[in-house]
Order: C-alpha cells, then sequence, then structure tokens
C-alpha cells in the first residue's frame, strides 16, 4: 500500500465556537473564537488550537472525523482561549479536557505561570517551548513562533503554508496590548520582525471571527490591516502605545 501524498495528510479544521461547536453557550457565541483542528490523516492523530467553551464537542467532532487527540497546542492564557474565569464567567478548557484526555500541553516557556494561574492545571501537564520549536503530529509538523506583544508567551503556530495566530494578528488589527503581560513594543517587533519571514502568500487564520472572512493571505493582510502602517517604533507607539 503506498503512503498517502503530504497534501493530502494534512488534516485542517477550522471551528468557530457558537456555531460548529458550544452552540447554545452564550458567551462562545459573543467571543466568536476559533478552534482548530491540526492532524495527519495517515495516523489519525489530532492536535487541537485553544480548546475552550464545550470540550466535549470538540473530541466528538474529532471522533466523528476518525482521528484521535494526542496533543494542545495554546496561543496564549486568556480564558477564551484555555479556560478559566472571564467577566463573571466560568469558561471550560483545557482543565476539563485533561479529565477527558490525558495530552501534553503545548506552550511557550513564558507563558506557562499563567496558563497555570488562569487555569489551575498543573505544570506537570504543561510543556514548556522556545521559538522555532517543532510539535510532530503523525508526519505532520507544527512550528511554534514566539510572538510576544499580547502576552508574554503568546504563539503562532506555522503549518503547510498555514499561520494559526490566535490573537496575535487578526485580518483586521492585533491583539491589546493593554492587558496584564502586554506589551506594545514587542507586538510591533513580533508583527514586524518575527512573523516578517512568513511569506505573503501563507493564509492566516486569527483567533476570532472579527473581520467578513475567516482567513486570508498574508499578502492582503499586510497591504490592508492598519497595524502594518507605522514604519518605525515611534510611529506605532503613537498610534497603539496608549
Amino acid at each position: 500500500m503506498s503512503e498517502m501524498p503530504v497534501d493530502q495528510r494534512l488534516y485542517f479544521r477550522q471551528l468557530l465556537s457558537g456555531r460548529d461547536f458550544a452552540k447554545g453557550d452564550q458567551m462562545a457565541r459573543q467571543m466568536v473564537n476559533f478552534v482548530y483542528l491540526i492532524g495527519d490523516r495517515s495516523t489519525g492523530e489530532a492536535l487541537v488550537v485553544d480548546p475552550a467553551y464545550a470540550v466535549e464537542d470538540l473530541l466528538q467532532i474529532l471522533q466523528e472525523d476518525g482521528m484521535k487527540l494526542v496533543g494542545v497546542l495554546g496561543t496564549h492564557y486568556h480564558p477564551d482561549h484555555v479556560g478559566g474565569h472571564m467577566a463573571g464567567w466560568t469558561v471550560q478548557g483545557i482543565s476539563s479536557l485533561l479529565e477527558l484526555a490525558q495530552v501534553p500541553v503545548h506552550l511557550q516557556k513564558e507563558e506557562l505561570p499563567w496558563v497555570e494561574r488562569t487555569t489551575g492545571v498543573s505544570g506537570t501537564d504543561l510543556v514548556g517551548h522556545d521559538s522555532g520549536d517543532i510539535v510532530r503530529v503523525g508526519s505532520v509538523d507544527v512550528e511554534l513562533i514566539h510572538t510576544p506583544g499580547h502576552t508574554p508567551g503568546s504563539q503562532c503556530f506555522l503549518v503547510d503554508g498555514r499561520l494559526v495566530a490566535g490573537d496575535t494578528l487578526f485580518l483586521d488589527g492585533c491583539g491589546r496590548t493593554d492587558l496584564p503581560g502586554a506589551d506594545p513594543i514587542a507586538m510591533y517587533e513580533s508583527l514586524t520582525t518575527r512573523l516578517a519571514r512568513v511569506s505573503d502568500d501563507t493564509i492566516l487564520f486569527p483567533g476570532h471571527l472579527y473581520s467578513a472572512e475567516p482567513s486570508q493571505s498574508m499578502g492582503d493582510t499586510r497591504r490592508w490591516n492598519y497595524v502594518f502602517r507605522p514604519r518605525s517604533v515611534e510611529e506605532w507607539m503613537a498610534m497603539f502605545g496608549g
């Protein structure tokens, strides 16, 4: 039996909270978070990016697709991405998921204490990474890119021409830089330097549906997103430094 071609191996799904899962959750509908499923169809192994709200729904979707969860990728510590308490609501997340599936949770090292405090998950369940590390699922490689700014350990995931960006970069705008752990200068450096090598034909997949479209090319994002207008850190701080 011949091996499945690489372009057919990749399993990639973009799921919108309140629509594709957690359909009865008012907070999920309001926050319009995206959760991503990334895996290898040949081996049936998959990772979930930012599991929040109804984790049982996400596991059910994987099961229906013939996939098995083998790990979690977390973009950053905020409760709408990994679970915790937010605006008087308790958001289900990785703590509930780990009760159902004992899998590693992959984060940037800088984000570990923030995730522990927010979710109550033990540090033994978390795996700290450096920028450039690769998490492999089956034969699919996911590169972890440290992009501080929104939080100290925010990270993006680069896989087969796709950039899963969490709250680092949206089609319009970027993550807030006025919350605990945020740093506007670090955000400027992340957008203009750390993500500079991501090609224009790479497709951006953000952490929220804040635009009419759910994804677009990095070229179009750089062309139209106002966060790329400043040409120096001074111009950036004049716009985003508060």
